[in-house]
C-alpha cells in the first residue's frame, strides 16, 4: 500500500498515512464553512490508527465544538488544518489539502449538508478558471 506524506503550511508538522481512504466528504455545513474559511471542508476518512506523526506533533492543537460532533485540529504555528481522530474514535479525518501527494485509493465521494452550502458556491463553480492570480 502506498504511503502518502502530509504537512501544514509552515512545515512544522509532518505526518504519513497509508493510502487507504474509504470516504471523501465535501462538507458544506455552516460549521465547516467557519472552520475552513471556505465553501466546504474536504475531509478524507480512514482507520483511526492510520497516521504516523514524523515531525512537530507538539504543534497540533485540537478543538471540539461544545454540544456538537464537530472537531478540528490545526498547527499552532500557521493555523493549517491537520488530521484528527473523530469524537467517536471510529475514523481518522484527514483534510485532503494537507496531503503532499495525490491519493490513489478510490473513496466514496459525497457532498454532504448540501442544503447549507454557501449562497455564492454555485456561481463560483461556474466562474472563469485561470491558472494563477488574474491580472
Amino acid at each position: 500500500m502506498k504511503t502518502i506524506t502530509g504537512s501544514c503550511l509552515c512545515g512544522a508538522v509532518c505526518f504519513e498515512v497509508d493510502d487507504n481512504f474509504q470516504q471523501l466528504n465535501l462538507c458544506h455545513c455552516d460549521q465547516c464553512q467557519r472552520a475552513t474559511g471556505s465553501a466546504h471542508a474536504s475531509n478524507l476518512f480512514t482507520d483511526p490508527g492510520n497516521i504516523r506523526w514524523t515531525e512537530g506533533k507538539e504543534y497540533v492543537k485540537r478543538f471540539d465544538l461544545p454540544g456538537r460532533d464537530i472537531s478540528n485540529a490545526f498547527c499552532t504555528e500557521c493555523g493549517s488544518g491537520l488530521p484528527y481522530v473523530s469524537k467517536t474514535g471510529k475514523s481518522l479525518i484527514v483534510q485532503a489539502g494537507v496531503l503532499n501527494e495525490a491519493f490513489a485509493s478510490n473513496p466514496t465521494v459525497r457532498n454532504i449538508f448540501w442544503s447549507e452550502r454557501a449562497d455564492w458556491y454555485d456561481a463560483a463553480i461556474d466562474a472563469e478558471h485561470v491558472a494563477a492570480f488574474p491580472e
